[in-house]
This record gives structure tokens, C-alpha cells and sequence, in this order.
């Protein structure tokens, strides 16, 4: 046994429309949008937080200043003096020779660790 349901209006001048739609209730008035006093709570809230996050944001974009300038001497390479011979002279006590090597290859822009006698170098002074 089957049971058939038929909507209200389906049925136009005593005949069966496949193709009638189904009416629609008429729109009514739209109610204008009230906050509650969560909802004010809620909207307060993020806009505090924006605003924090904007002054956040602002504090830690300040610019450092100028930095002072680096103090350095022209050194020119005898014959037999190697780049790791230098770093060491001009290390700091304590500080790795490896750092200083690097440090001078790429303020005198050497593509290599290898020095040729005659050639000058920057090399930071203390």
C-alpha cells in the first residue's frame, strides 16, 4: 500500500500541473537590526582588539637609528700571508677565527679564501 500527498494549490481548474511552483508566502517587512547589550559587548570588544593590534603593530616599527661606522685599516698581503693568518691577527680573544675569515671574505667581496701577494685588504680595526 502507497500513500500520495498533494500540496494545496496543485491543482489548477480541477487538472494536475506538473509544472506549477509552489506558492510562496508573501515577504514581509524586514525588523531593523538591534544589538543586544552582548552584541555591544561583542563589538566593543573587537574593536579593542583592532585598535590594539594597530597600536601594537605601530610601537614596534620604530626605526633603529644610524648605526656608527665600522674603523678599518688597508692591509697589503706579504708573500706567504694567508687570509686565516690575518683573521687571526685581527681576532678578538675569544672570538672564532672562522667567523673573522668570513666576515673579511665578504667585506672585501672574495669570491674564494685565496690571497695573492701585493693585494690590499679592508680588515676591521680592534
Amino acid at each position: 500500500m502507497s500513500a500520495i500527498t498533494i500540496a494545496p494549490g496543485a491543482f489548477r481548474g480541477g487538472r494536475a500541473s506538473s509544472t506549477a511552483a509552489p506558492r510562496r508566502p508573501a515577504p514581509r517587512a524586514e525588523a531593523p537590526l538591534r544589538l543586544t547589550a552582548r552584541g555591544r559587548v561583542v563589538v566593543w570588544g573587537l574593536g579593542l582588539l583592532v585598535a590594539a593590534g594597530a597600536g601594537g603593530v605601530a610601537v614596534s616599527a620604530q626605526a633603529d637609528g644610524p648605526r656608527s661606522a665600522m674603523e678599518v685599516e688597508r692591509v697589503v698581503v706579504a708573500p706567504g700571508q694567508t687570509l686565516w693568518g690575518i683573521a687571526s691577527e685581527v681576532a678578538a680573544p675569544g672570538e672564532d677565527v672562522r667567523d673573522v675569515v668570513l666576515r673579511l671574505q665578504r667585506l672585501n667581496e672574495l669570491p674564494s679564501a685565496g690571497l695573492t701577494a701585493g693585494q690590499t685588504l679592508v680588515v676591521p680595526v680592534g
